[in-house]
């Protein structure tokens, strides 16, 4: 048992990231304290695709993806929706969201994608140690599908950034496809595999046994929303909730999307943009999806899961405050039929959570520069559930004082300042 240490880590944000950072923290002896408004794993945490890929490093924000968005914005049923109230305030992000797309830019955002996703299969197996949900995490193929039989080409720049970090791919023609994913229709003629990958069952059974493997060893947890942040003068944090005040002797930024609130107050001005995703669970699908699917031409993800086959992957962008528009979750109806010609969408659940995303799709890692004892672990935009083991880790090397086996420059705050 590592030896107790005498200060208490306060995290914020009780999300996948929160709790795998918990857990490393607990592994050191800290003292560890959870809080969040919400209940555990639930949010983008719960709701996400269950895609856990060593290999991503393609960024959202490419060189011509610009010439897309706007036919994929006046789409009904497009990947991309925009409340057009919203769009003044949208403006600002987008275009930092396009500059990080610059040919120039990939490498880097590239490499330090693929160097918080490397390790992170095997990290969640060694957390999912002996909870007795081990079976929630399925070895998977990333199967990303297309209708023409020519229309996997390796040259094209995602693919050529996977080959240069040493991605295992095959291209697999009509009859392999069908041999691994028989549900899927005879339109699609074509793929690339992914291999070495995961898939989770349940994303959010998954956050929830982590959770219950923190609680059993020591931390606590309390359900308050914290509304201010503020330093102390001994180096320590105040907490300001809605039930009074905290104190914490170092804190932990993981609250999302709602992160860089808590950091504006202090002069942290971010851009970081609540990417509102859906997705639909059809229960009684009458297929299997054997490994994770993703829809090149529909860009969406479907992959069997405990409640069903969930699809999953359009971006909506309204504020971090709108109501949800369920007509973004019914889209999946026609886009799974497609995809899947004997599926029954009859009985299909929808939901809609809340993506931290910043332009360059990385988060913010480690000591917030000007403020002692505070560290940050949000922002993984589409790659979440993924990256939160390997955050986890790094962020309590960092508040234990160790060097990460990791460079960190480009996921520090001040990058965007």
């Amino acid at each position: 048992m590592p030896k107790i240490k005498p200060e208490r880590v306060t995290i914020i944000g009780a999300g996948i990231v929160g709790i795998c950072t918990a857990l490393s923290l607990l592994e050191k002896g800290y003292a560890v304290n959870i809080i969040d408004r919400d209940r555990p794993a639930e949010g983008a945490s719960h709701g996400n695709a269950g895609v856990i890929s060593p290999w991503s490093c393609v960024p959202q924000s490419t060189p011509g993806l610009w010439k897309d968005i706007p036919k994929w914005t006046l789409d009904p049923e497009g990947p991309i929706a925009l409340r057009w109230g919203y769009l003044f305030k949208f403006m600002p992000w987008v275009i930092k969201f396009l500059r990080a797309g610059n040919i120039e830019n990939l490498p880097m955002i590239g490499d330090a994608m693929s160097a918080l996703n490397r390790p992170n299969v095997d990290l969640y197996r060694r957390h999912l140690d002996g909870t007795g949900h081990e079976d929630l995490l399925r070895d998977s193929l990333y199967v990303h599908v297309y209708k023409s039989p020519t229309g996997v080409n390796l040259n094209q720049l995602g693919w050529r950034m996977r080959t240069e970090r040493d991605v295992p791919l095959q291209v697999v023609n009509e009859g392999e496809l069908h041999e691994i994913e028989p549900a899927l229709s005879p339109d699609y003629k074509s793929a690339v595999l992914i291999k070495g990958q995961a898939r989770a069952l349940n994303p959010g059974a998954i956050g929830k046994a982590l959770f219950e493997k923190a609680l059993s060893m020591g931390a606590t947890y309390k359900q308050l929303a914290v509304k201010q942040i503020s330093p102390t003068e001994n180096g320590s944090w105040r907490l300001h909730t809605e039930n009074g005040e905290m104190s914490a002797d170092k804190l932990v930024i993981a609250a999302g999307a709602w992160s860089a609130r808590l950091l504006a107050p202090l002069g942290i001005k971010l851009p970081l943009e609540a990417e509102r995703g859906y997705h639909v669970v059809f229960k009684d699908p009458n297929i299997t999806v054997n490994n994770s699917i993703m829809d090149t031409e529909g860009k969406f993800v479907a992959s069997s899961m405990q409640a069903g086959v969930r699809c999953a992957g359009t971006a909506e962008f309204a504020g971090l405050d709108a109501p949800p528009d369920y007509r973004r979750a019914k889209v999946f109806k026609r886009l799974a039929t497609n995809l899947f010609p004997n599926i029954n969408v009859d009985n299909g659940i929808e939901w809609m959570g809340t993506r931290p995303s910043f332009p360059d799709s990385l988060p913010c890692l480690g000591e917030v520069v000007g403020q002692p004892n505070l560290f940050s672990a949000f922002g993984h935009s589409h790659y979440g559930f993924g990256m939160a083991p390997n955050t986890g880790r790094i962020v309590a090397e960092l508040v234990s004082g160790q060097t990460p086996n990791i460079d960190l420059q480009p996921y520090r705050t001040e990058r965007f300042q």
